[in-house]
């Protein structure tokens, strides 16, 4: 039609149109129109090029992907920065950071510097990988580059240094941000607010709240949110209901969210008038209850015994449109197991598959201890091939609790052959896994043995703890230095050392 009008079509036209493709998935109708645009002899520039890398990376084709990006080099089209933000986004979304940062070093080689963009790009998915030595790193590049690492960037960063576990140098780092910009958004105050939260600062944090909004900061439901999660880690259940009750919620008003943070934990302690008064502010605030709020109530009928009401609820669920979630299942689970009702909780199982929600390795474990802690060795086996046959992978607690069962029963050899299969699973052994067969040695007076593992424990870098300590302890008072005479002088070493190590620890 536009032919027939007059007007002249180049690339130009084309490109939204293949960009739009690409953008809807629609990728194998996209590379047909480029290849018809080729024939055409259109000269295809740096965006029509970018919208197939685009397309491919999203889909994870990364073959497809990286030979549109060797036509675009064939054809004298140099890549862009876009270009190669694309690649590393999606790389790192797919697992395959190290070609991400791949990708970004090939940048300056090929006369492409990243921008500001590519490396939050790139800081991001480091980040999502709990690689936070490497972030911090890049963020050190950025500034020696001339760039100004942004909100984004620290957020990023000190959001990943919160997750793991490194509370204190996040908080500082957000302290630096806070003080050198007037105008910080809610996404570093949500970050900062959560730090203060996991060091016990709650009320300091509603305190700081109080005092930026006179300043003219807007909080929203998250923020909100936030600090009732910190009285809920607190356990100041009377302060988070009347934060909820009374705090003036300026933009949204609270949410399910902020009634299953305070009920979750009510639940948990069975106290029933915080419960009541929870679900009265749902029906003053006309919330609905969801599936988490409904586990939660679950979880309070289970805590004081109501194992008929937990039934009903289930049943409830199923019939009201609430489908029972695997956590929902795995509470009725281990309120079962927790009341040695474990052909009711095998019953529940069965269910579960036919119910449309799958089980996870969470599921087996609340049953394998159960069949261990009844003596149901048939169970015990019974599960594990289940488990197997629904493609479950055993993970750390799986494997604490075979060694548990294999040592009960006097299968030692067994279960220091665990440690083979947890390697190739790439689940490290724990020290409770060691220290349960140095016992099991231990009782069955298998001295040399009980020698013998803590220095296995050291060749795969496991320190001794406590309970090592005291293991091996009796093991030399039981006439260990009589039998094994100067093995035994290596072994108090070993044991001083240990010893030493934790007072550091503790100091």
């Amino acid at each position: 039609m536009l032919l027939r009008e007059g007007f002249i079509v180049d690339v130009y036209t084309y490109n939204p149109v293949l960009s739009g493709l690409c953008v809807s998935g629609q990728i194998y109708y996209a590379l047909a129109l480029f290849c018809s645009l080729k024939k055409r002899g259109f000269i295809l520039n740096v965006y029509s090029y970018t919208s197939l890398v685009l397309g491919f990376s999203r889909k994870g084709l990364w073959v497809d992907a990286f030979w549109v990006l060797e036509q675009m080099q064939r054809d004298s089209c140099v890549p862009t920065v876009v270009t190669y933000t694309v690649l590393i986004k999606f790389l790192s979304e797919y697992n395959n950071v190290e070609d991400a940062i791949e990708i970004f070093q090939t940048m300056a080689v090929k006369g492409c510097n990243p921008d500001l963009i590519a490396y939050n790009v790139l800081l991001h998915a480091l980040c999502c990988h709990n690689r936070i030595m490497d972030a911090i790193k890049l963020v050190d590049e950025m500034s020696e580059k001339g760039f100004h690492p942004d909100k984004f960037t620290y957020c990023t960063l000190a959001a990943a240094m919160l997750k793991a576990g490194q509370v204190r140098e996040s908080q500082h780092l957000l302290v630096k941000v806070i003080s050198e910009n007037n105008a910080c958004d809610a996404a570093i105050w949500n970050v900062y607010f959560h730090n203060l939260i996991l060091d016990n600062r709650t009320m300091e944090t509603r305190s700081l709240l109080m005092c930026i909004m006179d300043e003219g900061f807007i909080p929203s439901t998250i923020t909100c949110n936030t600090i009732l999660k910190g009285f809920c880690l607190e356990k100041k259940l009377d302060e988070a209901l009347n934060f909820l009750q009374h705090y003036e919620w300026v933009i949204e008003g609270p949410d399910v969210v902020s009634i299953n943070t305070i009920l979750h934990v009510a639940c948990k302690e069975g106290n029933s008038s915080m419960i009541r008064s929870v679900f009265d502010c749902m029906n003053i605030e006309g919330i609905r209850a969801d599936v988490i709020t409904l586990t939660c109530l679950l979880e309070y009928f289970g805590k004081t015994g109501k194992i008929s009401d937990c039934y009903r609820l289930i049943n409830y669920m199923i019939h009201n449109g609430y489908k029972p979630s695997t956590i929902t299942y795995n509470v009725f689970l281990d309120i079962l197991c927790r009341k040695k009702l474990i052909r009711s909780a095998c019953n529940v199982l069965v269910n579960f598959k036919g119910s449309g929600t799958f089980p996870d390795t969470i599921s087996y474990n609340t049953l394998l201890l159960a069949a261990i802690e009844k003596n149901s060795h048939l169970l015990v086996r019974c599960l594990l091939a289940n488990m197997y046959r629904w493609g479950l992978q055993p993970d750390g607690i799986t494997y604490e609790l075979l060694s548990y069962w294999l040592c009960k029963v006097g299968s030692i050899s067994v279960a220091l052959r665990l440690e083979n299969l947890m390697i190739e699973n790439e689940v490290r052994p724990s020290i409770a896994y060691y220290n349960r067969i140095m016992d099991t040695m231990f009782k069955l007076g298998r001295l040399w043995d009980v020698f013998w593992l803590p220095f296995k424990m050291e060749i795969c870098g496991i320190e001794i703890n406590e309970a090592s300590i005291k293991i091996l302890d009796n093991a030399l008072s039981k006439g260990g230095k009589k039998r094994f005479g100067n093995a035994t002088i290596i072994l108090e070493n070993l044991i001083r050392n240990g010893k030493n190590h934790l007072k550091w620890r503790s100091t």
